[in-house]
């Protein structure tokens, strides 16, 4: 259905009309920037343009007081003198003649999108506005914010369009009290946020933005606070914070619709957060919400003060919206000791609130500051030098290039080997016909013996075409049918063809009766993840096996808490996902799955499945590969015990070597690195920067702006 992009120039009228260094870096290019770059990148062009509206008062007051509607009206009319002294009296703020006709297009912005998403006009999108809004309060402007934009599409959401469970996810490096103000009583809103908290040291100073705050009333445990207590946090922090707290409370509250308070100074290079994710992170963030809510993700600006890492980033999201693959993450993925302290803390804040924490052993950490650093690993994409260096130098790597895809990138292509099999596939995936050559086809198929039948050689003549495609970057992703006798064999050609001809790391997902091939060397190349294994066992770090839970709690831990965490620690070129004899998966779960596995590999995923399953399942997976969202699994069901059990022992077995697994700090392990218990036998930093240095929470120096 498409992704809205969703602007108005007039949004870039209010600015700051006096001197005052705390407001000064929320400016009029911050839009520009950002529109620009996806002018440049071929984005906006893909995306079905609407002009913002301007949001009535009776749509300002489904959060906000008649009193301070009327009090920000009445700016249009005052003087400069008396604009600044208004402004004083609120925390952060500058107001200006325009100020009430910007806000309100910022508000009827996140309108028309959630308007848009919820009617099956479009299925996602993005509004570009500004002042933004997650500080602003029932009757109060602050921290740059006039009306919260995306509280009021929430309250619209719900009064509109009837929606009962809507999931706000805010990653500005902000604490948007605001938000959680308005819905800390209700349990119809699920809102998480994490921000650059430093033990309470950096704006806004509130101690309701600490992990013990989890809403109250009816709305216990809907409200979600991740406080990073150290600055420079990566990649692999914010991606641990997704797959460990966020993403096993949002399937467990099943959310009908996702808005997201996307804030980029929580990006590289920004002077507020001083953090070190990179944009594609946020590609990946994107992509990982995607499969919530039938995808209906809509995302409103916030925060971003470095123009550059700002567009560039909402160019990641907008593009992944669009259903591009996310880019691979660079850097070395190891959560550092902080961010798993901070992570360990809200689950075990949340553990009392939700069933899929409550198998797991949460126990809390002290809330005093984290004197630990990280050991045995380079710290990614950070010198020893100061942040901002750092980040130029990587900003630079993604600007110095005109644009992400000037045009549509490649999709995926299905390989079928019985012509008489229809599918219904959306328009620009193609239904393979080519063929590798014949020798060639007979030379890797001759040393099994499986493969010698017609059919089956043709299905591998049509695999070995397909992946030499995707390889080459003609195609991003593929499915290919096989007779289920020749699944085994098929799938070790594969993996030898893919690694000959140019990965370097592959990652193969089995499913079903598949062992690891007998002629594979164990040189570290090919991480092998057996799912339906017939026991939970791990002969090396490269070779895993699990049963397949039975319930959906536990099919999602497996998913979350292993499959996922490995496989962002592995960083494969290619994922393998092999659907083999008696795998048992229903056709949702093997969307999922599949869907989820496009983000360590840059999307680069090849499906191998039996022909027998191939009508129904390949048309389910074709879509998700093309970057629609998976059906749902339906009512979620809590982890059996034997499923949790056996998902605590492997990550307890493999958690020295792949750090993306820890929950828990290693110095709440007695230095150990084990999860959720052992394993199982068989900154005074003020809004706009002034006061004391922060810590760095990967190299140790201190930083200053």
């Amino acid at each position: 259905m498409g992704t809205a992009l969703v602007y108005h120039e007039d949004m870039t009228a209010t600015r700051l009309l006096w001197d005052d260094p705390e407001c000064e870096i929320e400016r009029p290019e911050r839009l520009t920037a950002a529109l620009d770059r996806l002018r440049r990148c071929g984005l906006e062009q893909r995306c079905l343009r609407l002009s913002a509206r301007e949001a009535s008062e009776e749509e300002l007051g489904l959060v906000h007081s008649p009193e301070y509607v009327s009090l920000v009206r009445d700016t249009q009319v005052l003087g400069k003198e008396e604009l600044q002294a208004l402004s004083g009296q609120f925390d952060a703020i500058y107001f200006h003649p325009s100020t009430f006709h910007c806000a309100r297009l910022a508000v009827g912005a996140a309108l028309q999108l959630v308007d848009a998403v919820l009617t099956g006009v479009v299925q996602n999108g993005f509004a570009l506005v500004r002042p933004p809004g997650h500080h602003s309060q029932r009757a109060a402007a602050n921290g740059f914010c006039v009306f919260n934009n995306v509280a009021i599409a929430a309250a619209h959401a719900k009064q509109k369009h009837g929606l009962h469970r809507i999931l706000i996810v805010d990653w500005d490096v902000h604490h948007g009290q605001g938000t959680q103000y308005l819905f800390e009583d209700d349990p119809s809103v699920l809102y998480f946020s994490w921000h650059r908290y430093e033990h309470g040291r950096f704006w806004p100073f509130l101690r309701e933005s600490d992990a013990d705050a989890v809403g109250r009333g009816q709305g216990l445990g809907f409200t979600v606070n991740l406080p990073w207590n150290q600055v420079g946090m990566g990649n692999a922090d914010y991606m641990a914070a997704f797959l460990h707290l966020l993403l096993p409370l949002a399937f467990e509250f099943d959310p009908e619709l996702v808005l997201v308070s996307a804030g980029f100074d929580s990006a590289i290079g920004d002077p507020e957060g001083q953090m070190q994710a990179t944009p594609e992170c946020f590609a990946h963030l994107t992509q990982l919400l995607q499969v919530l809510a039938g995808g209906r993700v809509c995302a409103v600006l916030e925060g971003g003060y470095h123009l550059e890492s700002l567009a560039e980033s909402v160019c990641m999201t907008v593009q992944t919206l669009l259903g591009d693959p996310a880019p691979p993450l660079s850097g070395s993925m190891v959560p550092c000791q902080s961010a798993l302290e901070s992570i360990q803390s809200v689950r075990a804040a949340q553990a009392p609130h939700w069933k899929s924490l409550q198998l797991q052993d949460v126990t809390p950490v002290p809330t005093s500051p984290s004197t630990h650093s990280p050991e045995g690993r380079p710290p990614p994409l950070l010198s020893r030098g100061p942040v901002c260096k750092t980040a130029a130098s990587v900003l630079s790597s993604h600007l110095d290039q005109p644009c992400l895809h000037p045009a549509p990138p490649v999709c995926p292509a299905v390989a079928l080997t019985a012509p008489d099999i229809t599918l219904v596939l959306p328009a620009d995936v193609t239904q393979q016909e080519g063929s590798a050559l014949k020798e060639e086809t007979e030379a890797w198929a001759r040393p099994h013996e499986s493969l010698a039948q017609d059919e089956a050689l043709t299905a591998l003549g049509k695999l070995l075409y397909l992946l030499d495609g995707m390889l080459d970057g003609q195609v991003s992703s593929g499915i290919v049918a096989t007779p289920p006798s020749a699944a085994a064999a098929t799938l070790d050609v594969a993996i030898q063809r893919g690694l000959s001809h140019g990965a370097q790391r592959l990652l193969c997902v089995a499913l079903g009766q598949l062992d690891w091939p007998p002629d594979l060397v164990h040189d570290g190349r090919i991480l092998w993840l057996n799912i339906r294994g017939k026991e939970a066992a791990a002969l090396s770090m490269f070779q895993v096996s699990t049963p397949l839970p039975v319930l959906t709690g536990g099919f999602l831990s497996c998913i979350l808490g292993l499959v996922l965490p490995v496989a962002y620690g592995f960083q494969p070129d290619l994922v393998l996902v092999a659907l083999g004899p008696a795998h048992g998966l229903q056709g949702p779960h093997a969307a999922l799955l599949t869907s989820m596995l496009r983000g360590p590999a840059g999307g680069r995923v090849l499906a191998l499945l039996e022909e027998d399953s191939t009508p129904q399942l390949a048309g389910i997976l074709a879509r998700v590969l093309h970057g629609e969202a998976p059906p749902s699994l339906g009512p979620y069901s809590v982890a059996s015990p034997e499923d949790a059990r056996a998902l605590m022992y492997l990550r307890g077995q493999l958690e020295p070597q792949w750090k993306m697994l820890q929950v828990t700090s290693e110095a709440d392990c007695g230095g150990m690195a084990l999860p959720w218990g052992p394993a199982l036998p068989q900154s005074s930093l003020g809004r706009a920067g002034h006061g004391s240095p922060g810590r760095s929470c990967r190299c140790g120096d201190a930083v200053t702006r």
